[in-house]
């Protein structure tokens, strides 16, 4: 944030941009119309790159302020922190507006209700200063003193010590001019500016002071070809190097399929034209080896030495296209790591999570810088660990004889305390009265053994002196800088060296030894080659620090092999090996010709100059206009480049050097993301890919798709790519028909309809839906009971448009996210946060449920694409049908194809989920839809089952979804006809007619569900019906009864009788039915059976 310092004014990065945001008052901030006046629509061609640059100013603004808006909305949860101390910073404070003040955070964490966890204060915050912790942003207004803005510009002191420009003073410090005290502030963090200020700065700057000669290149229509030019092809014929050569060699050669090669061709040719300025375009749909592709064209610059930045919008992306090109990299290097450092990965390492990407720690800037910084700032301390190895091996004998005078004089010391204390002890017993005898005695004792102690030394003091002088050079510089692991090894030796009581021999001193100092010299061999560009370590050197190392490590074994079995011919092996040992160690160099470093920053600027391959987001390439690098970059790579703001983009497309420009992206996935509805309809989240391809840029497409299955790729293909796209013949392999569940519903493609969902909202203004919550949670068990059974891996993505259902869902399935270990793996996230990944199972909950087809953002097709096409095997999509139809949007066209190629079902087509649907409605209290939930529940039993409002009262009063589930399941198995054995039967023991009629079965230890036999007319007929009345505990079901009898007595003795008829089908009950027109004698002749009955039990009247 902060760029320079003057005598007089200190500057800050986009100070303009910071002044606008100051200048708004809490009015101005909460007006979501206050810029909707000024900003016009960015158009698609320009006469100037003035008027270029112009174009983007107003709509930037407008989203910042949008920005500052939303936060508004949820201030109540904003990371919040106590200001414990505020001073000016008196050298920079100056009026009318340089406020510049030093704070003090009393950094805490807080509760998950008042935010998200622990404020990290960052440079580019903005944040609110006042005295209470606001619940709305009204509060900011009413707080006793004024409140006030103001923006992070550093961070020091373990994130504690901020520095910080304020919109106007801290009133509570300028009336005291004193450290305020501790509780009195706070700071609300808003938002961050880092790259709003970043971009400020792009459009800002003169437009002299740049390299604009890409820029210039997209303004109008008239895109240069250089894949035509006559002068590159004259050029190219007459200057075809063999490393130009092996390398399309090695391209054609490869195993990318022919659009893949065509692409890096073409990227290649481009890069030889030297005399005009040009945009490639590669065009990526999903699943077409995008990242594959990137990573060979760099792998192909690298060995061409072309200094090229590659960028994308995320630290996810930079992080996938990176991991790609090491891959690459790694399979043709013959040196080991040699040429890593021409390879350099930066940016904020805890955003990027670099510490859990083992395998890019060697290329990423600051872990380099690390080693380096201890290399360069340790005077010699590469010549000192090479010479000291050398002397070990010249003079194995003469360190061994130093040993051994060293273990002589330890003893002669050792045995002269133990002496020292057995005298001691024998003085304390004698007697007092022979004092100043025995104190003569001993003085003479004393001088004596002074004598020989001295003697000893003296004897020996030359050959310690010489020993230091060995130790210091073995461990004083270089220990201090030895990673940590390092030094704990060599601690465990030499504690292992004390407890043994014995001398070593030569044999095993000579392995101890050289063990500990051929570690260290290891450790800078492998991380010089590793870390130092190849323009200061030549490939023949480096040759020669990896064969040292293999030395080193082989003659290490063979120290090991003589000390453990002492082999005949041993001595004449060692010999030789030590001998070949010297003469590599003696052939490398004793320093490296590196520049004068004077702090971290020189060295980082070193690394940055010398790599050929440079990685970061878009944001983040603004650090190299700061950097001032003497070694220009010649091509810009952007990855992912449909999802990047143009203006954005704009950033690395300045840079210095910059002849060609990559863009590799798909316009029909997701934009760039705009909060602002004014600055989207300004077209500000368009992307310069977008706008290029819309007028007619030539895109060069990657078309043969290697993720989904075809079945998958079908609908998308179609809709967004005219069929444009070919199944590669993996997908089409019989092996990929992976099957994971039974039944069509969950075959490669299927729209899975929720008929009874519920849209609601979240506190924080998000959609979701529990019933499709619920649905997924029950599939995922599904697939994990499969995967128990068959241990076949399988990896799932859940995906949703919205954040709230993200939420909900990983709730529901934390059981699996969180067991990194298992096989089986859960990944739940929204489809902006989805793009670029895959999966083998897919499930895609829409969310929107309603009566009008309102679908909202969701009707964006290229966030349809983004979410359809992240699936290898299968794709289940879960929404209301209705509303997707009724929306007129994508999501209409894709329910009739569903339905047109028999992929469309109902969740109740699943036992299971329809038992989960029931359950998500029980405990959203929707009793009017559970009312009417019989016929899908039970669609295809023999029973037709009704149910009561009081069962349904009763199963939402509580609320168990595992309750639920079991009730459901039992009345599953009784609307199929099973009945329980007699033996199990709750028997209701009185003489009254709800005895006859009334059945209770057990379902837990507290539950029964209680339910009776009823008769309904349908059509022309009378049928049994199975009716479910209550779930209930026992002590309740009396007072049912009680109840009931007033119902069933009014039941005439016919229909009595009929609710009594049992049909038998095999071992089941099933129901029956009487024609209403044929059943009268019939029901006479069961109406007679049941009177006599109830006569004989003295239940109606002779």
């Amino acid at each position: 944030m902060e760029t320079a310092e003057v005598k007089k004014e200190r500057v800050v990065a986009g100070r303009g941009l910071i002044d606008f945001v100051f200048s708004w008052s809490l009015t101005d901030v909460l007006n979501s119309n206050f810029y909707k006046y000024k900003v016009w629509k960015i158009p698609m061609t320009f006469s100037t790159v003035t008027e270029y640059k112009r174009s983007f100013i107003l709509p930037l603004l407008e989203e910042t302020h949008a920005d500052l808006l939303s936060c508004m909305a949820s201030l109540p949860q904003a990371p919040s922190c106590e200001i414990i101390s505020v001073k000016r910073i008196t050298k920079d404070y100056k009026l009318p507006k340089d406020f510049f003040y030093s704070i003090v955070l009393k950094l805490s964490k807080v509760k998950k209700s008042d935010a998200e966890g622990t404020y990290k204060p960052q440079c580019g915050d903005v944040i609110a200063i006042t005295d209470t912790k606001p619940k709305s942003a009204g509060d900011l207004g009413r707080s006793k003193i004024s409140y006030v803005i103001a923006i992070v510009l550093g961070v020091q002191d373990n994130l504690t010590r901020l520095s910080i420009l304020s919109s106007k003073p801290i009133l509570l410090v300028e009336d005291k001019m004193k450290d305020i005290k501790s509780g009195t502030l706070f700071a609300i963090n808003l938002i961050n500016l880092t790259t709003n200020i970043r971009i400020w700065e792009e459009l800002k700057t003169n437009v002299k002071d740049h390299n604009l000669n890409i820029i210039q290149q997209v303004l109008q229509t008239n895109f240069v070809d250089v894949e035509n030019c006559s002068i590159c092809q004259h050029h190219l014929k007459k200057k075809h190097s063999s490393a130009y050569s092996n390398i399309i060699a090695r391209i054609r050669s490869s195993e990318l399929n022919e659009s893949q090669k065509s692409a890096v061709l073409r990227c290649i040719d481009t890069r030889e034209c030297h005399h005009q300025n040009s945009v490639k375009m590669i065009w990526g749909p999903p699943g077409t080896g995008k990242t594959k592709t990137i990573g060979f064209l760099l792998h192909s610059l690298l060995k061409m030495n072309c200094r090229t930045l590659t960028c994308a919008p995320t630290n996810t992306a930079v992080l996938e296209v990176t991991e790609r090109l090491l891959k690459t990299a790694k399979e043709s290097m013959e040196y080991d790591t040699y040429s890593l450092a021409d390879i350099v990965l930066f940016g904020n390492g805890e955003k990027m999570k670099i510490k859990d990407h083992d395998e890019l720690l060697d290329v990423f800037l600051d872990h380099r810088v690390d080693f380096l910084e201890k290399f360069f700032f340790s005077s010699s301390v590469w010549e000192d660990s090479l010479i000291s190895t050398i002397s070990f091996l010249e003079h194995p004998e003469r360190q061994y004889g130093l040993y051994l005078t060293n273990r002589r004089v330890k003893d002669y010391e050792e045995n002269k305390d133990k002496k020292n204390e057995v005298l001691g002890k024998g003085e304390t017993n004698r007697n007092q009265s022979e004092g100043t005898s025995d104190k003569s005695s001993r003085d003479k004792k004393d001088k004596k053994g002074n004598k020989v102690s001295n003697s000893v030394i003296v004897e020996i003091l030359k050959e310690k002196e010489e020993k230091k002088k060995v130790e210091d050079m073995l461990s004083l510089k270089a220990e201090k800088k030895q990673p940590k692991h390092e030094k704990e090894k060599e601690k465990e030796q030499a504690e292992g060296d004390k407890k043994c009581d014995d001398f070593l021999t030569y044999e095993e001193f000579m392995k101890k030894r050289f063990g500990c100092i051929s570690k260290r010299l290891s450790f800078y061999i492998v991380n010089l080659h590793t870390h130092l560009p190849t323009s200061f370590v030549s490939q023949q050197t480096a040759k020669k620090m990896i064969s040292a190392f293999d030395s080193l490590k082989s003659f290490q074994k063979l120290l090991d092999e003589v000390v453990s079995r002492d082999k005949p011919g041993g001595c004449l092996k060692f010999s030789v090996a030590r001998t070949e040992c010297l003469e590599v160690l003696k052939s490398l160099p004793q320093n490296f010709p590196v520049p004068e470093f004077h702090d971290r920053w020189d060295i980082k600027k070193f690394c940055l100059e010398n790599a050929c391959l440079i990685f970061c987001t878009v944001s983040s390439s603004a650090k190299l206009h700061a950097g001032g690098m003497s070694n220009a970059l010649e091509l810009v790579v952007i990855d992912e480049a449909a999802q990047i703001k143009e203006c954005e983009s704009a950033i690395p497309l300045q840079l210095p050097g910059v002849r060609h420009a990559i863009l590799i992206g798909d316009e029909k996935q997701l934009p760039a993301t705009v909060k602002s509805k004014i600055s989207e309809e300004a077209a500000f989240g368009r992307s310069l890919f977008e706008r290029l391809a819309m007028l007619g840029h030539k895109k060069h497409l990657l078309n043969v798709q290697h993720r989904m299955h075809p079945s998958i790729s079908l609908f998308p293909n179609g809709e967004f790519y005219q069929y444009q796209i070919l199944d590669g013949p993996n997908v089409k392999n019989q092996s990929y028909n992976r099957r994971f569940l039974r039944g069509t519903m969950y075959d490669s493609y299927s729209f899975i309809n929720i008929a009874h969902g519920k849209e609601e909202f979240d506190n924080k203004h998000s959609l979701k839906n529990m019933v499709e919550v619920a649905v997924i949670s029950e599939i995922v068990s599904s697939l994990h009971k499969n995967f128990i059974e068959t241990k076949e891996n399988v990896t799932i993505g859940i995906i949703s448009p919205y954040k709230a259902q993200v939420y909900a869902i990983q709730e529901n399935l934390k059981i699996y996210s969180d067991d990194d270990s298992s096989d089986f793996t859960v990944s739940v996230r929204s489809v902006d946060g989805f793009q670029g990944g895959e999966e083998d199972v897919i499930i895609m909950s829409t969310v929107r449920c309603n009566g009008n087809g309102s679908v909202g953002f969701l009707s964006n097709s290229q966030r349809a694409n983004a979410g359809l096409t992240r699936a290898r095997y299968c794709l289940w999509i879960l929404g209301n049908a209705e509303t997707l139809i009724r929306s007129g949007s994508i999501w209409n066209k894709l329910v009739l194809d569903a339905k047109k190629r028999r992929c469309f079902h109902n969740a109740e087509e699943d036992k299971n989920l329809a038992y989960a649907i029931a359950a998500a409605l029980v405990d959203l209290n929707q009793l009017n839809i559970l009312l009417n939930i019989d016929s899908i529940l039970f669609r295809n039993a023999r029973w037709k089952v009704c149910f009561d409002d009081a069962f349904w009262r009763s199963m939402v009063r509580v609320k168990n979804n595992e309750l639920c589930k079991q009730v459901l399941s039992l009345l599953e198995k009784l609307s199929n006809g099973w009945r329980q054995p007699q033996k199990g039967r709750n028997v209701i023991m009185h003489d009254k007619i709800s005895s006859q009629l009334l059945e209770y079965y057990k379902v837990n230890d507290q539950l029964y569900l209680v339910w009776t036999i009823d008769i309904i007319q349908e059509n022309s007929n009378h049928i049994q019906v199975l009716k479910v009345l209550d779930i209930l505990p026992l002590s309740s079901i009396a007072e049912l009864e009680k109840q009931l009898e007033i119902l069933f007595k009014s039941y005439q003795l016919d229909k009595i009788s009929r609710c009594k008829y049992k049909c038998n089908d095999g071992d089941l009950i099933v129901p029956m039915r009487w024609s209403i027109s044929n059943g009268t004698a019939e029901a006479n002749r069961v109406k007679d059976l049941v009177s006599k009955a109830l006569a004989a039990l003295g239940l109606i009247d002779n």
